[in-house]
């Protein structure tokens, strides 16, 4: 008999404004403990040195985490020139000093031309990708490196927003890329490219998916809402499961379409896409998942919220 899980059977998507100095995991447990929420999940990590927009799954809403995992991303940082570390970040260690006096604005922004639109990076050692199971960070502290294929990503926006200069200039970029974009790897590129090397030390999250840093709340907030016992009011910070799916197509189904649907059966739904994943719902507005259009024009489920029903 399967063990009933501890805390309240939540479901939606909270918007973390990740602080810095924490991992993504230890934020999650963290707002799943001030929730007291059953079941919870984070859609992407962000290092602990970044700060932002991570979004925090709860109950029935883990089941389309991938959708955000996905999904573009949009970062402020500010990279320092004239010192690369072994992390590409400022919490690493020093590897090569070289005096960036020399780098100019325009240096910078001619380089930065290179990073724009489909590009291939060599993830960092220091990053959570897998290899043979084992996350890459983990050998890193071992001592250990291992050769990293180069990875196709886009950067669909790179702007230049500040440049101060010195022995270790500093540069404040804004980028819009897809999923796996490695700031610290575009950080030691440029620092590369500029030979001088260069680390990430300041990283902001600003959007992923459809949630920007308008849309989210701190860790300081809940606790502060959990002190004053205001249960209801943080649950009101919970977005609906489909907040993550607003990109896909919407068909809606009539009361019978539900019910075969929540029973497996693919149903015809008029005017329906010809193709692809599409949320699906109720005439009446309800939620039911994510399903597929078939070769014959039916949609078939794919991935449904269970109601209790």
């Amino acid at each position: 008999m399967a063990r009933k899980r501890r805390g309240r059977p939540l479901n939606g998507i909270l918007v973390l404004d990740k602080p810095a100095g924490m991992s993504s995991n230890q934020a999650l447990q963290s707002a799943k403990r001030l929730f007291f929420a059953a079941k919870a999940g984070h859609t992407g990590s962000l290092d602990p040195l970044a700060t932002g927009v991570l979004p925090l799954c709860f109950g029935e809403a883990t089941k389309f985490s991938q959708y955000l995992l996905d999904a573009d991303k949009a970062y402020e940082s500010t990279i320092v020139l004239g010192c690369a570390t072994n992390t590409g970040d400022a919490e690493g260690e020093v590897l090569k000093e070289c005096d960036a006096t020399g780098v100019s604005e325009s240096d910078v922004r001619e380089a930065l031309t290179a990073f724009e639109g489909e590009i291939e990076q060599v993830p960092s050692m220091y990053s959570a990708i897998k290899q043979n199971g084992q996350p890459l960070y983990k050998l890193a502290r071992q001592g250990i490196e291992v050769e990293r294929e180069p990875r196709r990503v886009v950067i669909k926006t790179l702007e230049l927003r500040a440049f101060r200069p010195g022995a270790r200039a500093e540069v404040d970029i804004y980028l819009a890329c897809s999923k796996g974009t490695y700031v610290r790897s575009l950080a030691e590129d440029l620092g590369s490219a500029l030979g001088v090397g260069g680390h990430v030390s300041v990283l902001r999250r600003t959007k992923a998916g459809p949630f920007g840093i308008g849309d989210s709340v701190t860790l300081s907030t809940l606790e502060g809402l959990k002190a004053g016992d205001e249960l209801k009011q943080m649950d009101q910070l919970l977005r609906p499961a489909d907040a993550a799916l607003d990109e896909l197509p919407l068909v809606r189904l009539s009361e019978s379409g539900g019910y075969y649907m929540r029973q497996g059966q693919p149903v015809m739904v008029p005017n329906a896409p010809c193709d692809g994943i599409v949320r699906v719902a109720l005439e009446t507005g309800e939620f039911l998942g994510v399903g597929e259009i078939l070769d014959d024009g039916r949609v078939a489920p794919r991935r449904l919220i269970v109601t209790g029903r």
